[in-house]
C-alpha cells in the first residue's frame, strides 16, 4: 500500500518562498506524482504534476512561473518549490500519486498547511 508523508509547510509573508517535500513508500514504479491544495471552503484542486521519468510536468495556471515540481525516484521524493507566494496560495497542500500526470490523485498524503500573510 502506498503511503505519502508531506513536510515543509509553514507561515510566510507574501513574496516569500517555501519548499514542500513528500516522501513516498510502497509500489511506486511508473506512477506520476503531484501536489494539490485545498483552501477553507473550497474543493481540493490540482497544483502540479510530474511524470515518473520527470520529462512531463503540468501546472495549474495560477501557479505557472512561480512553482516548480521535481522528483528523485531514488529517494522516493517529490518536491514543490513555491516562490513569490501570495495570500491566495494559503491552503492545505496534499501530495498525490497516481496513473495520470494531469491528475495524480489515486492516493493522498495527510497534507501540510501553508499560510501566506499579506
Amino acid at each position: 500500500q502506498v503511503q505519502l508523508v508531506e513536510s515543509g509547510g509553514g507561515s510566510v509573508q507574501a513574496g516569500g518562498s517555501l519548499r514542500l517535500s513528500c516522501v513516498a513508500s510502497g509500489p511506486l514504479s511508473g506512477y506520476a506524482m503531484g501536489w494539490f491544495r485545498q483552501a477553507p471552503g473550497k474543493e481540493r484542486g490540482f497544483v502540479a504534476g510530474i511524470s515518473w521519468s520527470a520529462n512531463v510536468k503540468y501546472y495549474a495556471d495560477s501557479v505557472k512561473g512561480r512553482f516548480t515540481i521535481s522528483r528523485d525516484n531514488a529517494k522516493n521524493t517529490v518536491w514543490l518549490q513555491m516562490n513569490s507566494l501570495k495570500p491566495e496560495d494559503t491552503a492545505v497542500y496534499y501530495c498525490g500519486i497516481g496513473a495520470s500526470t494531469r491528475y495524480p490523485g489515486d492516493y493522498w498524503g495527510q497534507g501540510t498547511q501553508v499560510t501566506v500573510s499579506s
